[in-house]
């Protein structure tokens, strides 16, 4: 990468800015004259001529470590005393009109700091205060790695970012002029490096029609305009409240909330947005219902549900963005209440659309339409989740003759066109053959989800149809006996799953078969059990709803349940005999106290569990994981989780119910889960193919291409490209493609390309491994491309040479070679569900019970194992030191290995901090008490390294080298007591 290309960049960006009217600040480039400048806009601004004292004690007040706070410093009215002891009311910016402030350009500004000494490309100021930072890099670089070098910058400890104005730094961008991405600033950001690695969210910005929008040139016309750019920060970042975070909204995100306040502000009639599901709607229909919380012509606005657990889900999201915006309505004389308060809290209501239809119910004996009358002629807003199922039944047309000037709007990731008006149901019934676009008339922003495929916003699909025994294709539609769907998946579900760091859904035509099922696989395992010491039960739940039997709360549970609701009325008694069972069972299991009568509260726990699904078991324990619930309705709309990545399919499903149930399962979460995966036992392929071709939008020629992952073969295929090109770059630099030899590769640049090589063959492998469908032949294929053992080794290899170039990469910064500054080492790709501490404890207890010629792996076996692994990196060597210090012939239980390892560890441990204490001349004590206070709260800062090193009494050159020396031997402690997780703040020594 040549300095000359990306200054030039630099040049040339500038002066789009300029041409954009931003003001040039040449002058600008250190943190004084960046200081002076926000002195001089904030005064103008609050017309006032703050003293010196006085602007260096606003100065210290408003500069905050935490960039949530300072984000909403930067929105609000906030107050100042002054030196003659008056109280100044002051913003930071116009906050009634973004345009109206202070747009300027810095580059190459310079922050020294007592730890950094950072260099920031280009920064935009809004009224003197750093606002968006933006990293230029040539095209040979890679945007990740510009994204990497802005998060590392502020994992530095004392970085400008926490004690300095670049505190409100808002938005990141990163170019290398062809491809442009953007993020949110947020505290305790990382992106990727790790054995839990999520995808930081970064967005490519988009036309209305989702064309991308990614050169340099173009985007910042688009994105970067002056009030476009205010607008965007205004108006378009969400401040989460209970997660204490930034969120930047998605362009076609903006544009439904522009269709929707234009809609009204112009009084254009309804309308509806067509949002795949996965994209957001949520927090779509939260930003536009609190843009008309301030439009003084609404008198209400009404976010409806259908749906008792979704109308506790939406308040739960409404109030995460911001706490205490709406409450609960309890009962239909509550949302009466709400709807005819004058409180500005009330502006804004969820509800479900039963109450609401009991409250315009003319028979109703309270009498409510009377109540509401006097807002009967006013202009209300109805916006309405899910309105696929909703709005095509009395509800829709008692709100329009009761509301005559409301507005309605619907958002739906699965419309009804005229295809699929049959298959909808309204309060069990067949609903009338209308259209989506009968009852909302205008579509204002499509995003289906072919645009959200393409954007990795969701997933592909990977579906295999059963194929039965001996070749026995079932029909379409046609039923398979149960039990060959339980065999079916006992054996299929640890490879669709991911060994199980996934869980699944199985999708069940009634309550007798979910019923069925659960008694079947709960005797089908005891026999596998049986027959197997060494097969570990899957853990199965099961949910459906009990027979109403009077109760509101569950007849409302059921108005989306049309099955359920039908089963129900047949044999109650034995229905609730089951579902006790089943409760008793889950009780059992988990250790809880849930019963029928309270069925909601189990309900809510078998979902969060689903959600609450994590990698390691060492995290969270398999025993209190759910591996697969069988449902009937439930769960197969509206419900997220990203750690569900399977559907079993045993029912017919159509249109848009297919293609809800089937979007349970592609919830983006990282590299380890490739694609959502079903498995359909009713060859439904026909009604597949009708539904894509429904639902994908514009892009009908090509949507199953998008929509469905490459079969078997054609990933076999690339699978052995990439080995090949493995084999070949290996034997160019004279050596043989073997595991062993990957450490017989000179120079950074062929370790490099080895990393890089390396994590393509893993990637396509990691997809394979979770393909149901593999013929014999396929697999066979697999493992003689690359044996199995040997794919472990160069796992092992990999993670070795990945961790050394990732920590020259961090303590180089762009000093390093191009070729390691540009790598990317996506660690999750080797991250092992299977491989993880309780397993390799056991197989440690299984290696001391057996006699050396019984034993399965020898201790070179055992380690390599482990060191395949990337969740065991941390640990790797001291479990090696473990198993090398096992006297041989000495029988242990895995109890007793467990122990032995945690004492091992520890001794040897003290014996490392002792010696690193001794080095530097610490209190051993001291130096204890500071690791245990870093692990505890998983940061690293200044004031405790301060706290530590003060009893030296050090000057301050001499403190800042010991500092330097000390954290250099510890940081490797540090991050090995933290078991893989990130130090925030430990970074730079890392």
């Amino acid at each position: 990468m040549s300095s000359v290309a990306e200054s030039k960049l630099e040049k040339g960006f500038v002066e789009l800015l300029t041409d954009l009217k931003y003001t040039y600040r040449n002058d600008i480039r250190d943190r004084k004259s960046l200081e002076a400048n926000f002195r001089e806009k904030f005064n103008t601004l609050n017309g006032v001529q703050l003293t010196n004292s006085e602007f260096v004690r606003l100065r210290d007040e408003i500069i905050n470590s935490d960039v949530f706070i300072a984000s909403k410093i930067l929105r609000q009215r906030n107050t100042f005393q002054r030196e003659d002891g008056s109280s100044l009311q002051y913003t930071l910016v116009n906050i009634k009109d973004w345009c109206k402030n202070e747009f300027e350009v810095i580059n190459q500004l310079r922050i020294n700091t007592e730890n950094s000494n950072q260099r920031y490309d280009v920064l935009i100021l809004i009224n003197g205060l750093p606002i968006v930072q933006i990293e230029l890099k040539t095209l040979e670089i890679s945007p990740r790695r510009a994204i990497q070098q802005i998060v590392d910058y502020k994992n530095e400890p004392g970085n400008g970012y926490n004690n300095t104005l670049l505190c409100f730094m808002q938005l990141f961008i990163v170019s290398n002029r062809s491809n442009t991405y953007y993020f949110a600033n947020n505290r305790n950001q990382h992106f990727s490096f790790n054995a839990d690695e999520q995808f930081l969210p970064v967005y490519q910005w988009a036309s209305e029609d989702n064309r991308k929008i990614t050169h340099l040139n173009e985007f910042s016309e688009r994105f970067l305009a002056k009030c476009k750019l205010g607008e965007m920060i205004s108006r378009y970042m969400v401040l989460v409240e209970s997660e204490q975070k930034l969120l930047v909204m998605r362009p076609y995100q903006i544009y439904a909330v522009e269709g929707i306040v234009n809609s009204i502000h112009q009084n254009r009639g309804n309308g509806y947005i067509w949002h795949t599901t996965g994209s957001g709607k949520t927090l779509t229909s939260f930003k536009a219902s609190t843009l008309l919380k301030d439009n003084p012509d609404i008198e209400k606005c009404l976010f409806v549900v259908d749906r008792k657990d979704l109308d506790r889900q939406t308040r739960q999201e409404f109030n995460k963005f911001q706490e205490g915006c709406v409450e609960e309505n309890t009962d239909t004389e509550t949302l009466v209440q709400r709807m005819l308060s004058d409180d500005y809290a009330n502006k804004v209501i969820v509800t479900t659309i039963q109450k609401l239809g009991l409250a315009l119910d003319p028979d109703n004996r309270r009498n409510y339409i009377e109540k509401l009358a006097p807002l009967s002629k006013k202009r209300l807003v109805f916006i309405f989740d899910e309105c696929h199922r909703s709005q095509f039944g009395e509800n829709h047309k008692a709100i329009k003759q009761f509301f005559p000037n409301a507005q309605l709007f619907g958002f739906t990731g699965t419309p009804i066109f005229e295809q699929n008006a049959a298959y909808t149901k309204i309060d069990g019934k067949q609903a009338s053959y209308q259209t989506t676009e009968d009852i909302f008339k205008n579509r204002l922003n499509p995003y289906t989800i072919t645009h959200a495929i393409e954007d990795r916003n969701v997933l592909r699909f990977h579906i295999e149809y059963f194929k039965g025994t001996g070749n026995c294709i079932p029909g379409a539609g046609e039923v398979i006996a149960q039990q060959a769907v339980v065999e079916a998946i006992l054996n299929k579900h640890n490879g669709a799953t991911n060994s199980r760091r996934f869980n699944a859904i199985l999708a069940t035509e009634s309550i007798n078969s979910a019923i069925e099922y659960f008694r079947l696989f709960k005797k089908t395992q005891a026999q596998r059990k049986k027959e197997d010491e060494n097969f570990i039960p899957l853990n199965i739940a099961c949910v459906f709803s009990p027979p109403a039997e009077g109760n509101p709360d569950v007849k409302q549970i059921q108005e989306d349940l049309p099955q359920e609701k039908a089963d129900n009325e047949v044999a109650p008694d034995e229905k609730k005999r089951a579902l006790k069972e089943i409760i008793g069972e889950y009780n059992l299991q988990y250790k809880t106290n849930h019963s029928i009568n309270e069925f909601d509260s189990y309900y809510q726990d078998v979902q969060k569990r689903i959600k609450d699904q994590q990698y390691s078991n060492a995290d969270l324990p398999h025993a209190e994981k759910i591996d697969i619930v069988i449902v009937v309705d439930m769960l197969l709309t509206g419900f997220d989780s990203k750690y569900l990545n399977t559907l079993y399919v045993d029912k017919n499903l159509r249109y848009h119910g297919l293609i809800q149930a089937f979007s349970r399962t592609n919830r983006i979460l990282n590299d380890s889960k490739p694609y959502g995966n079903i498995l359909d036992f009713r060859n439904q392929q026909k009604a597949v193919e009708e539904a894509i071709a429904l639902f994908s939008g514009e892009e009908t020629g090509k949507a199953r291409e998008i929509w469905l992952v490459d079969a078997a073969p054609v990933v076999i295929a690339k699978y052995e490209k990439a080995v090949i090109a493995l084999g070949q770059f290996m034997q160019s630099r004279g050596l043989k493609c073997a595991p062993e030899e990957v450490h017989n590769l000179k120079g950074d640049t062929a370790r490099a390309e080895f990393i890089n090589h390396f994590k393509e063959v893993q990637r396509l492998k990691t997809q394979l491994d979770q393909y149901t469908d593999l013929e014999t032949e396929n697999k066979e294929k697999i493992e003689q491309l690359l044996a199995t053992e040997d794919l472990r080794s160069f796992k092992s290899a990999y993670l070795d040479t990945a961790k050394r170039l990732k920590e020259k990469q961090s303590k180089e910064g762009d000093a390093a070679s191009p070729e390691v500054q540009q790598l990317d080492f996506e660690f999750v790709l080797f991250a092992s569900a299977v491989i993880d501490y309780d397993y390799i404890m056991s197989l440690i207890a299984k290696y001391t019970q057996k006699e050396p010629s019984k034993q399965k792996m020898s201790r070179e076996q055992l380690i390599n194992l482990m060191g395949s692994s990337s969740n065991l990196m941390e640990e790797r060597n001291d479990i090696a030191d473990y198993i090398n210090s096992l006297e041989s012939g000495k029988v242990l239980s895995e109890k007793e290995i467990k122990a032995g390892y945690e004492s091992f560890k520890d001794e040897k441990h003290h014996i490392e901090l002792a010696t690193i204490a001794q080095k530097h001349g610490l209190e051993i004590k001291a130096l204890k008490d500071f690791t245990d206070n870093v692990i505890n709260r998983m940061i690293f800062n200044d004031e405790q390294l301060n706290e530590l090193l003060a009893p030296l009494e050090l000057g301050w050159k001499e403190r800042g080298k010991k500092e330097l020396a000390l954290m250099e031997d510890l940081a490797p402690q540090l991050k090995k007591l933290a078991n893989g997780h990130e130090i925030s703040g430990l970074s730079v020594y890392e």
